[in-house]
């Protein structure tokens, strides 16, 4: 068995409904990133909408709402960790007009998929 090389995280089921769900995810991949390990995290279904300009600003995953989504975003950018945005979910769940934040790129689920298939990375889904 070879060491894991990295980690890929999907989110698809947390949405901006549930901005409480949506931190863990966030949390584990600056912990993984913080390890050395190769992070990177892949949105899609609703989650994706995590991903639209300002939107993650105005979420907060606890009544106290000290930190947003947005902010523990930024600490995931800052940590260079990748943020990809499944097509199909884009195109589902991004109305015309909102735009992603610069940050996200495209990846579909092929992408997950051959990451779930390398034997060099590990695979967390949310």
């Amino acid at each position: 068995m070879t060491d894991p090389k990295g980690l890929a995280i999907l989110i698809c089921s947390p949405g901006v409904d549930r901005p409480e769900l949506c931190v863990t995810p966030l949390v584990h991949a600056i912990v993984a990133r913080a390890m050395d390990c190769e992070v990177e995290i892949h949105f899609a279904g609703p989650a994706v909408r995590l991903l639209v300009d300002g939107l993650a600003d105005s979420l907060y995953p606890t009544p106290a709402q000290e930190k947003s989504i947005g902010d523990f975003l930024r600490e995931v950018i800052a940590e260079d960790i990748p943020l990809f945005a499944c097509g199909m979910a884009r195109a589902g769940w991004i109305a015309a007009g909102e735009t992603l934040i610069p940050q996200a790129r495209a990846a579909g689920a092929t992408a997950f998929i051959a990451r779930t298939l390398d034997p060099a990375w590990r695979t967390l889904v949310y």
